[in-house]
């Protein structure tokens, strides 16, 4: 069986934001057809098991320099799409507290909805997503008890998850975010989603 063509994100990133934003308002068809997989740098216990097996993601810390240019970037970017950002201040964050949250939203079928919400949260307010009480609100506004998400990173089942998601973007070699993938084709960046999706959709006609 054919691998399906698949993305990878991680919501604290402002492309990955971005590049959400315009696969479910101007390429919905093509978000339908592709898989969705989370990246993000991961706490202590889940990168002590990645090591473990020999793993080490393609993660570099972000340069004065390069920080300065995205925020250069992303406010082009937003222009471009009538969108209001507010950078967040992160405090010593803890990237598995949220990612791990959009594990079990999508095992019950609110994996967009979370990812909505939770970019709202951290692009439009400038919100901590690192902190569960963010997160519980999310979980509200979905309907959902708050601790089914505020507390799925201490679900020792779901860190197992993130060791396997993890894996699946060290296997895929995927280096940043977004990251877009479609056979042996490989597309980084918000700027390639066009040829990605031209990809897609050519194996449909």
């Amino acid at each position: 069986m054919a691998t399906r063509p698949r993305w990878y994100f991680s919501l604290r990133s402002p492309y990955s934001w971005m590049a959400f934003r315009d696969l479910v308002t101007r390429y919905a068809d093509v978000a339908d057809r592709i898989d969705w997989f989370p990246y993000w740098e991961p706490g202590l216990q889940i990168q002590r098991q990645l090591n473990e097996s020999g793993m080490e993601l393609a993660y570099v810390p972000m340069t004065r320099e390069k920080h300065m240019y995205i925020l250069q970037d992303t406010r082009r970017l937003c222009q471009e799409r009538g969108l209001e950002m507010t950078w967040p201040v992160d405090r010593d964050p803890d990237w598995d507290i949220s990612h791990l949250a959009y594990l079990r939203a999508e095992d019950l079928g609110l994996g967009r909805e979370y990812i909505d919400l939770v970019s709202q949260a951290r692009w439009a307010r400038g919100e901590d997503i690192s902190d569960p009480e963010v997160v519980a609100g999310v979980a509200r506004r979905l309907g959902l008890d708050e601790h089914v998400l505020a507390l799925a990173h201490q679900d020792e089942g779901l860190r197992q998850r993130g060791v396997a998601a993890l894996t699946k973007v060290y296997q895929d070699g995927v280096f940043g975010v977004p990251f877009f993938i479609d056979g042996f084709e490989k597309f980084w960046g918000i700027d390639r989603l066009p040829g990605f999706v031209a990809a897609v959709r050519a194996k449909q006609d």
